[in-house]
Formats: structure tokens, sequence, C-alpha cells
């Protein structure tokens, strides 16, 4: 088995494609409809997928879904012979529910059917269809892509809930995983923390990194949350949680979701202010990971953990567990959320069928689509647009941020996952405190707390960072060094920490230029980095986006590949 398709159907849906164990594409559906976290099924993923490695779908070996039950929607866009459905692994309880659920949906709410214009994907007679248990697949995307094969390793999964689990703890060992333990949504942490958000009026599912964004700004109120989360000690829960009242509501493909807690815990925010509230949350998902997993690697006997789950985005869990001194490795994959799915799923097919086949450390995230100058010059002439060329973008670029401009950088392939790491980017320079506020106010159009990203050189991170190990992806956060939070102050949030992208030269040689080309003229080698996109949308895949979002925005300057468009009037009127 050498060639393995991965497809998320469901919130984040996505597509990714596995060859001979090395993922060559990567990436999620709401980067094409421009829906954020997207929950249609993934044909425009699919078809980047097969398209960049060259191939079509009767070439797959395999496709692999990542949840043990079979979305009804892939026996419709793949053409799947009956016989080799893959057996779904429901208990009788979810069989019966299941069946009710679709007696009483007759009538009143159609099955997916296909136009005439939309054929099904053909799959060869041989191409086996696989399901991989959701919490399964995010283990996958862990372990298959932290290089450790030989070490006993702890594999955690924690997310809101998938396949009746929410938290899942796993032994990594000898390229095989193995369920230890887990727990159903009585254990949800990721809910409780979803409940919080939503009581701040944010969107459950989506928008949890501005309840971490906020919380640095306030003062935890222990026991003011209790009653309203599970509670784990020495790594078994002791008491669980009943989350009630649980639904969701699909807007235009992207799902709400909703539990009854969020009602008084609304109340309690109110009465807390929404900077304690946002504090106290934190402090409670903080503990109670750490009393998740910091008693399995002892009861494991290792000091090596890789995770995954949308539970892992919080960057400040991440950052707390890292400075207990209980870790030598610590793996978060950096696509942990649904979005990493497709890839997880793919990885555990690849990997249990090709016995002996050994995993490396993910290199990159640039798994998406790219555009060459002759494709960017034709899309800037039909549009009439002034532009011009430059032989050095790093070199211009750099300098235009040493001038404080605001600067669109779009080059390469997209990065997968949520992070922007230096391929679709909104930069600026770092030295000025107020550019934080400038870009939040006039570029994002989002909340002015919310906290910006340093990319800083690979080989500097160290004179910046307390306690820094390899960070290339923006997953965890690191203490800065008091002395050092004055020089790069738009990158330090108020707790003075910061979530960093280590740029290696190999890895992103456009974009280690860029920031080296600025070091060199403001003594910094580190650069104000955000995601290219306003507050609600998702990152621009295509130049066309680009451009919209640049003449849509307070952007200054704008490298699309090695064409550089300057805005008619550089003079930078900010409004008040």
């Amino acid at each position: 088995m050498r060639t393995v398709l991965g497809i998320q159907v469901g919130h984040d849906a996505a597509a990714a494609l596995i060859v001979d164990g090395r993922i060559v594409a990567d990436v999620a559906e709401e980067r094409f409809t421009r829906v954020k976290n997207d929950s249609s099924f993934p044909l425009h993923a699919i078809e980047y997928c097969l398209q960049h490695a060259g191939i079509t779908s009767a070439d797959l070996d395999a496709v692999a879904l990542p949840s043990r039950y079979l979305h009804p929607d892939v026996p419709v866009f793949l053409d799947i012979p009956e016989s080799a459905l893959p057996r779904e692994d429901r208990t009788l309880k979810s069989k019966i529910k299941q069946a009710v659920l679709s007696y009483s949906s007759l009538g009143s709410k159609e099955h997916t059917i296909l136009p005439a214009y939309q054929k099904p994907i053909a799959l060869a007679p041989n191409c086996k269809v696989v399901t991989v248990d959701h919490h399964k697949a995010h283990a996958g995307s862990a372990y298959y892509t932290s290089g450790l094969n030989t070490e006993r390793v702890l594999v955690v999964t924690m997310d809101g809930i998938g396949d009746h689990t929410a938290v899942g703890i796993w032994q990594g060992h000898g390229n095989r995983l193995e369920l230890i333990r887990s727990w159903g949504g009585e254990a949800s942490l990721g809910w409780f923390y979803s409940n919080c958000t939503e009581a701040l009026g944010w969107r459950h599912g989506s928008d949890e990194w501005k309840t971490m964004g906020l919380a640095p700004y306030g003062t935890a109120r222990p026991g003011a949350l209790d009653g309203y989360y599970p509670t784990f000690r020495a790594g078994e829960l002791v008491k669980p949680h009943e989350y009630r009242g649980g639904g969701r509501w699909l807007d235009h493909s992207a799902y709400h979701y909703h539990f009854a807690d969020a009602y008084p815990l609304e109340k309690i925010a109110r009465n807390l202010g929404r900077e304690d509230f946002a504090a106290e949350t934190q402090r409670v998902f903080e503990a109670q990971a750490n009393e998740i997993i910091l008693p399995w690697l002892k009861k494991m006997g290792t000091r090596h953990l890789c995770a995954a789950g949308g539970a892992f985005l919080n960057v400040k869990a991440n950052q707390n567990l890292w400075y207990t001194g209980e870790l030598d490795t610590q793996w978060v994959y950096p696509n942990p959320g649904d979005a990493g799915l497709a890839v997880g799923a793919a990885l555990c097919v690849y990997f249990e069928n090709t016995p002996g086949a050994r995993h490396e450390r993910l290199r990159d995230l640039y798994l998406g689509p790219e555009f060459s100058n002759d494709e960017i010059r034709r899309i800037l002439d039909e549009r009439g647009l002034a532009y011009t060329y430059v032989d050095d973008p790093s070199a211009s670029a750099a300098e235009c941020l040493a001038e404080n401009l605001i600067v669109g950088w779009f080059q390469g392939r997209m990065e997968s996952g949520p992070r922007a790491l230096g391929n679709r980017s909104i930069l600026m320079s770092p030295l000025k405190a107020e550019h934080k506020d400038v870009i939040n106010r006039c570029v994002k159009y989002r909340e002015a707390f919310r906290p910006f990203c340093p990319s800083m050189l690979y080989e500097k991170a160290s004179e910046y960072l307390v306690q820094s190990r390899d960070e290339r992806f923006m997953i965890t956060s690191f203490a800065v060094h008091p002395e050092q939070r004055g020089r790069i102050p738009a990158v330090v949030h108020v707790d003075g920490t910061a979530r960093p992208q280590m740029v290696r030269q190999d890895i992103n040689p456009r974009y280690y230029d860029l920031i080296k080309a600025f070091g060199d003229r403001t003594g910094e080698h580190a650069i104000l980095n955000t995601s290219f996109n306003v507050k609600g949308e998702p990152i621009v895949c295509h130049p066309r986006e680009a451009i919209r979002c640049f003449y849509d925005t307070g952007l200054d300057v704008l490298f699309v590949g090695n064409y550089k468009l300057v805005k008619p009037k550089l003079q930078q009127v900010r409004p008040a």
C-alpha cells in the first residue's frame, strides 16, 4: 500500500494525501469555499490533493475516513460498491438511535443526491475504504509525525468528543498505537472550555483562542466554576460532569454548537467580569490537563509526549505542561483539530498496512496550493493593477517593515492548519507596542486584546525565549526574557509570553531571508506575523483573495510572488 487519501467529512472538512508514508498534500475545504470551519463534503480539497500529486482517484490504494461511523455522504460522493463499504462498529444503542433519527427525518430532510454534472469519485476495484476511530486518527496525526519510532511514547488525545471519546490515553511504541484508557463526554474538558467561550459571546468550536487570549488580562477565581467541569486526579476521572441540552445549528456549511451550561456560565461571567472569568476558565483547564497527563507519563515510564485533538490548540496549557520539567519531548501535531483528522486517518492506514515502516518528524506544513509568477502576473494584468517586479522580495519587504509599513506576504505553498507560517502572512515590525493595536484595528478588524505572534530566526530563539525548544508551528507559548520584552513589545503578550514560530533557512529560505534582513537593519531578528485574513474568514489561498484583502484593509504593501503592489497613498492615516 503506497497511496492513501484521508477525507474528513463534517466540522472542519479536509483532505490529505499520503504517499509512501509522507504527507504530500493537506488542505481544509474552507480555504476553497471561504466558509470558516466548512462542514461540507471536501470535493475541492480532494481535487487539489490528487492534482498536486499528478494522480487520479483510480490510483488510490486506500481511502481513510476518521470515524467508526460511515457518514451518509461518503457513498454518495465516492463510487464505492456495496460490497466494499466498511462495516460500522456501532453499539446497539447507537444503531437504535441512528434508526430513529433516520425514520424521523423521512419527508422532512432530503438525503444528498448528486446532479448529473457532479459525478461520484471513481475508485479502483481493489481500493480499500477504511474507517478509523476519531481519536485514533488524532493519535495517529501526532505519533506518526513525531519521528519517535523506538521510544516508549505517551500519546494523549483531547477534544469535545468524537466516536464517544473525549479523552484518550495511548501508547506509541514500535510504530504502533495501543489504546490504554479512554473517557467519554462526561470527561470532556473541551466541552467545558467551549461552553465558557459561548458564555463570553463567542462561537463554541471555533473561538476558544479568544478566551485563551483574554485570560491573561484577568485574575483567576478558584472555585467560581466548580460544578461545570469534570475533575481528574492522579490520571483518573473522579468527578464526571453531565453536559445537558446539547445541540447544533448549521449556518452556511459551518456548525454552531451549544450546551445548556452556557446560560448559567453567562451569568457567572457577568458577575466575575469577562477577564476574570476567562482567567479562571484557563486555570481550570491547565490544572485538569496536568492531572491527566503528568500521572500517565509516570505510569508509562516515559518522558516523551505526543498530543492531538482540538484541546491542544491551547498554547498556554502546552507551555504550562512543558515548564513542569517532566518532558524531554513534547510534540503536539500542529494541526490538532478536526481538520487534521484526514492526515491522521491516512497515516494510521498506511503504517498499519506497512510493517517495518518508520516515520519521520514533520518538517513543515507547506502542503497547500501554490502559484507561479506567470500565473500571478496574469491575474494582476487581468485586474489592471499596477505592480513592480522585484528580484529580492525578502530584502524589499524587510525595508518596508523597517519603515513601519504593514506588509501582505503571499509566497509558495499555502500552510495547512490554523496558523500562518510565513507563506500566507500579514507582517509588521514588532518594535513598537502600538503596532498590535494598529493591525487589530485597521487590518484584522477584531478585538483589541487579541495578541500577535513573532516569527524569529531559529538560531536566535534562545535569546528571546525562556527554556525554548524547537517550535516551528506556533503551537506552544514561552516566557520571553524580561530584558527582551521591551525590544519586541508588539509580539509579547500582557503576561510576558509569546507564541513563536522559529524559522529555519533550509525550510523556508525566502521568509528566513526576510527576517534576517530586518534584523540586519534593526538588530532584532524577529517580526510580527499574523494570518493573511480578516476576522471570521479563512486564511487566503488564491492570489485574488490576497488582492481583495489588500485593498479592503489597512495593508500598505503586498508581495505576491516576486510582484510588489503599493497603495497609491502610503501616508498612514489611522482612525482614532
